[in-house]
């Protein structure tokens, strides 16, 4: 019984829609207090194996290269490994000397990477899947919005690189969701159209489907409308700062 509690405390996981579990830790960016740090912004906390690992160097790369692009988005990276600090700043220090992947070299990770050798934030997280690993995280996402609430989870197994188009596809179809009140379809990218939520009555749904507006209802529950790309990422990124002379 206390081996099957001990299994069901490494692979509890907190769902969308709690809140992010908070915790203090070190990183190779100095403290954090998360998510408290992090209120008023979108955090993205995610999850690798291991230090000095190929697949988790071509991510860290990857990640690193994208960070200006999240930020514009008013996204944080976030990065955790059951590593010790120094052996995240030895690795992180090979990435940016050594490695070079699709181009990408001379790469500097400036996000904070927790080191987590007791596994507590993973357990926390349910990061460690057991039948996986029981050593090392699997490949988590978190997506936790500027209420500290957790709105999307992704998990890969330690073999799958991430797909990070669509990593960055989620943040912003969530960034739109919160500021149009729409909902996206699938595939969605800026500038298709977005769907709006199903008739509550009778009365709304014919008169959707009467409406001679900018809806295109298939039917009384699927209607979509324009949403321009160029509407959406004005509302959502950020604008560049002027320069004062």
């Amino acid at each position: 019984m206390e081996i099957l509690q001990d299994h069901e405390q490494i692979i509890s996981m907190p769902r969308i829609g709690d809140k992010a579990p908070d915790f203090k830790a070190v990183t190779t960016q100095g403290d954090i207090n998360f998510p408290s740090d992090y209120k008023g912004e979108w955090v993205i906390l995610f999850s690798h194996p291991a230090d000095f690992t190929p697949v988790c160097t071509s991510e860290f790369i990857t990640f690193a290269h994208l960070e200006d692009k999240f930020d514009k988005a008013n996204c944080k990276l976030v990065g955790l490994s059951i590593d010790g600090l120094y052996s995240h700043i030895a690795w992180l220090r090979t990435i940016k000397e050594k490695i070079e992947f699709n181009g990408m070299k001379n790469i500097e990770v400036k996000f904070p990477l927790i080191e987590d050798i007791a596994m507590k934030v993973a357990k926390k997280y349910g990061m460690i899947q057991p039948d996986e690993s029981k050593t090392q995280a699997v490949r988590a996402v978190f997506f936790i919005d500027p209420k500290s609430m957790i709105r999307a989870i992704i998990y890969y197994p330690l073999s799958l690189g991430r797909n990070f188009d669509e990593i960055y596809r989620a943040l912003i179809a969530m960034q739109t969701s919160d500021e149009f009140e729409v909902a996206t379809p699938a595939d969605w990218n800026p500038g298709d159209d977005v769907i709006i939520s199903p008739a509550g009555s009778c009365g709304i749904a014919e008169e959707r489907m009467t409406s001679t507006d900018e809806l295109n209802c298939k039917d009384w529950f699927f209607c979509t409308k324009p949403l321009g790309k160029k509407e959406v990422l004005d509302k959502i990124l950020k604008k560049p700062k002027l320069l004062v002379r």
